[in-house]
C-alpha cells in the first residue's frame, strides 16, 4: 500500500535486501514494479548500504529498508543514499515493533514505514493484520481513503484503492497487548543477555550482534554455526524447537526465476542462508529454558570435538 501510494508502478525499480521474507518482496511486484536486491552487511546482516549505489539505475524509484530481526537497518546511510538519488525510502518494521536507530523509534525514520501484527510477531493481533505509518499528512489521508475502496466519503471514491481495513476484533486485541509492549521488549532483550552471556564461550557459534547505533528487539535471536543442520537435528531430538529464517535466499527463489539471478550473486546472503538458526524467543522464556538450550548446544560441540 505504501509503494502504491508513492505512485511506484510498470517499469519501475524497487531496490530491496536478499536477505529478508518474501512479503517484503511484494510490496513492489504487486505495483507491477521490478524488485532489485542488494546484498546483506555480515554483522547487521541488513542490507549493505555500500552496495546500493551500484544497483540504482534510471529507473529506480525506492529502497526498502527491512528492520531484519528487530534490528534497524543503517537508516542515516539509507536516507542519504535516497536523497542524493531523489527516492523514496521505506521501512518495512514487521520485525521491529519498538526498535530504535540512534534513539530514535522505526516507523519515522523514513517517508513511511508498514508494521506487521501477524500473531507470532512481538506485538501480534489474533489473526492477520497490519499497519502504515507516515508524518506525511497528504499522504496518510491517501492512505486512509486507499484501505477503504479510495474513499475518504462513503460511495465516493477519489482514487484506486481496495479492502485493507483491519477487523474490528483485532484492533482491540492489539489495544489491550499494546499496553505491555514495552515490558515484552525488555524481556526479549533480557533473554538475549542472558543467551549471549551463555554462549559467549562456544567458539562454533556466533551470536548476533547488536549494533552500535541500534536497539535491537530480538523479535528472533538467530545464532550462526557451520554445523547447523546437524546441530538443528540434535536440538530437535533434545525437544527444542528451531526456525530458519530464512534457509533459501529470494534471488533463488523459483518465483524469480526470470530475474535471471544465480547462485554466487550475493554471496553473504547465501552464506548466512546456510548457517542461520533462530533459537526459541519470547518474553516468557525462563533462565531454566535457556539454560537448557545452551547446555545443549554446548553438549553437541563437545561431543563432535571428541568424535
Amino acid at each position: 500500500m505504501v509503494l502504491w501510494a508513492l505512485g511506484i508502478g510498470p517499469g519501475d525499480e524497487v531496490i530491496i535486501p536478499a536477505n529478508t521474507f518474501i512479503a517484503t518482496v511484494w510490496g513492489a511486484t504487486l505495483c507491477g514494479a521490478k524488485p532489485v536486491f542488494v546484498d546483506c552487511e555480515i554483522d547487521s546482516y541488513n542490507i549493505d548500504p555500500k552496495k546500493i549505489g551500484e544497483k540504482i539505475t534510471k529507473r529506480t524509484k525506492a529502497i526498502i529498508a527491512f528492520h531484519l530481526y528487530g534490528q534497524s537497518a543503517d537508516m542515516d546511510q539509507l536516507n542519504k543514499i535516497a536523497k542524493e538519488h531523489n527516492l523514496f525510502l521505506v521501512e518495512d518494521c514487521a520485525q521491529a515493533h519498538l526498535a530504535e536507530y540512534k534513539q530514535k523509534r522505526v516507523g519515522g525514520l523514513s517517508r513511511a514505514a508498514s508494521f506487521s501484527f501477524y500473531p507470532g510477531k512481538n506485538l501480534g493481533a489474533y489473526g492477520e493484520g497490519g499497519a502504515v505509518t507516515t508524518s506525511d499528512q497528504e499522504l496518510a489521508l491517501k492512505f486512509k481513503m486507499m484501505r477503504d475502496h479510495g474513499s475518504d466519503k462513503k460511495y465516493y471514491h477519489e482514487v484506486y484503492g481496495h479492502n485493507y481495513r483491519m477487523e474490528g476484533i483485532q484492533g482491540a486485541v492489539l489495544g489491550v497487548k499494546l499496553r505491555y509492549l514495552d515490558r515484552w521488549t525488555q524481556g526479549r532483550r533480557n533473554n538475549a543477555s542472558l543467551y549471549n552471556e551463555l554462549l559467549k564461550d562456544v567458539r562454533d557459534v556466533i551470536k548476533p550482534k547488536e549494533m552500535p547505533y541500534a536497539k535491537h528487539v530480538y523479535h528472533l535471536y538467530v545464532i550462526r554455526t557451520a554445523r547447523r543442520d546437524e546441530l538443528q537435528k540434535y536440538l530437535d531430538a533434545k525437544g527444542i524447537s528451531t526456525g530458519l529464517h530464512y534457509p533459501v535466499p529470494l534471488h533463488l527463489q523459483k518465483v524469480f526465476s526470470n530475474l535471471n539471478y544465480k547462485e554466487g550473486d550475493f554471496p553473504i546472503t547465501e552464506k548466512l542462508a546456510k548457517e542461520i538458526l533462530s533459537l526459541p524467543m519470547y518474553p516468557e522464556l525462563t533462565k531454566d529454558q535457556i539454560h537448557y538450550v545452551c547446555d545443549s548446544i554446548k553438549d553437541f560441540f563437545n561431543e563432535k570435538s571428541k568424535a
